[in-house]
């Protein structure tokens, strides 16, 4: 063990503990107990919904409900928790509790995995990060559980309360709403503004980032002492969300939500802003929205949420300082800066490196799916975008996808979830690198 930490780097075991925890989730989820009929999932169908569950997804090629048994869906919400908090996480949430040291080794890996900037204090990070998630999933199920009990009975609404208040948080997107139709989603609770508005909460605040919140806590809510890391979540989050709330509503309001009071339809054009932040739930018929409403969602699919939190995407920050890089370029700046705060020139290199990754495999994906489905690039590029982004929304193409395309977005949702840059390092990286300065010669770009 101690020769296989050597030869490994942090990067290449964070990718291969979810990767670990991945293929014990299809194991379980094959075995009959998992499935309402007492059979045997075949392995794919397994590995896909494992797979989305631990990447925090929420695609899946069969119903949540119909398919799976309580079992099942017990398997299901663990596979969720420990992929929204992090395999790392958990363990040293375990460590913790047996009071077990962590050694520099853990710290450096829960570093990367957390997205902390330092070593220091992670035992009390990890606090933080359980104590947040667990309030928040803990107040979401007591709010869920106010529609759902009347509606369920005591132990089921309390069932589907818990599981959805955990997947909201999570930014997961499996949801057991197939007791009324068929991968139907929310599309019952448009107009409930108790159980949509909570929803949105969780999402929101599990898009934001642990780094964040735990910010916002210790600095009591004030902006000018704030990080300049959660400055730039809150301004980013805040402008997608408004801006996409009023735009979905501009392009919808023939479409998709035609036919609905305003009232309703300003209820649902503000989940439907939120919800592509990598969460997965919709309330409106997907397939229902029109080119603009379907390409906005596209776009904030591949954005995502915000680093060291539960949602995928290339991350709030990332597009924030590529355009900020833009911008200093297009005006001859040397320097990136934000609120009077210079970004270091690796950071605007990592960003685009990531970005670069993103799309290329959005791009590819795209490509190899059209050449291997009969469905429209419209639908196609959705479902790709939502791989790749965590997200888990979907025009309802999932289940009739062929195995070929179900593999390349089980790997999609990897890459998502451990991060596009992250996989390509651990499969690249090497320990010894020999330093070399090659000449310098310019080229024409742009």
């Amino acid at each position: 063990m101690p020769e296989l930490k050597r030869k490994l780097t942090y990067t290449q075991w964070i990718v291969l503990s979810f990767l670990a925890v991945i293929i014990m989730g299809t194991l379980l989820l094959m075995l009959p107990i998992s499935s309402r009929d007492r059979s045997f999932t075949d392995p794919l169908t397994a590995a896909f919904t494992a797979t989305s569950a631990t990447c925090v997804t929420g695609l899946a090629v069969v119903d949540t409900y119909l398919h799976w048994s309580l079992f099942g869906q017990i398997v299901l919400l663990l596979l969720i928790q420990v992929g929204g908090l992090g395999f790392m996480t958990v363990m040293s949430a375990f460590a913790i509790a047996t009071r077990r040291k962590i050694s520099l080794h853990e710290r450096t890996l829960l570093m990367q995995a957390t997205g902390s900037m330092t070593r220091s204090g992670m035992v009390r990070l990890i606090r933080r990060i359980l104590a947040v998630t667990f309030i928040a999933e803990f107040a979401g199920a007591c709010l869920l559980a106010i529609r759902f009990i009347p509606q369920m009975g005591f132990w089921r609404g309390l069932w589907n309360a818990l599981f959805h208040s955990v997947s909201a948080f999570c930014n997961a997107g499996f949801d057991l709403m197939g007791r009324q139709e068929a991968f139907s989603s929310f599309t019952a609770y448009i107009g409930d503004p108790l159980v949509t508005l909570t929803l949105a909460a969780l999402i929101t605040v599990g898009g934001l980032g642990f780094l964040v919140v735990g910010d916002m806590y210790r600095k009591r809510m004030h902006w000018r002492r704030f990080e300049l890391h959660t400055k730039l979540v809150l301004t980013v989050s805040a402008v997608l969300t408004v801006g996409s709330w009023g735009l979905f509503w501009l392009f919808e309001r023939n479409a998709a939500l035609a036919g609905m009071p305003l009232g309703q339809q300003i209820l649902a054009a503000l989940f439907q802003a939120v919800t592509p932040r990598t969460a997965g739930f919709n309330t409106l018929q997907l397939s229902e929205l029109s080119d603009s409403g379907a390409f906005l969602s596209v776009f904030l699919m591949v954005i995502g949420g915000s680093p060291g939190s539960t949602a995928g995407g290339i991350k709030t920050t990332t597009a924030a300082v590529l355009l900020l890089g833009a911008l200093a370029s297009s005006s001859r700046r040397m320097d990136v800066t934000v609120f009077r705060r210079r970004i270091d020139d690796l950071v605007v290199k990592r960003a685009a490196a990531i970005a670069t990754v993103y799309i290329t495999a959005v791009f590819i994906t795209t490509l190899a799916i059209c050449a291997l489905e009969p469905f429209g690039i419209r639908e196609i590029l959705f479902e790709v975008a939502s791989a790749v982004g965590t997200v888990g929304l979907t025009m309802g193409i999932t289940p009739a996808l062929c195995a070929a395309s179900r593999v390349l977005l089980i790997l999609l949702m990897f890459a998502g979830r451990v991060g596009g840059l992250s996989l390509v390092l651990a499969l690249t990286e090497k320990r010894k690198s020999v330093p070399v300065q090659r000449p310098v010669e310019n080229i024409l770009v742009g």
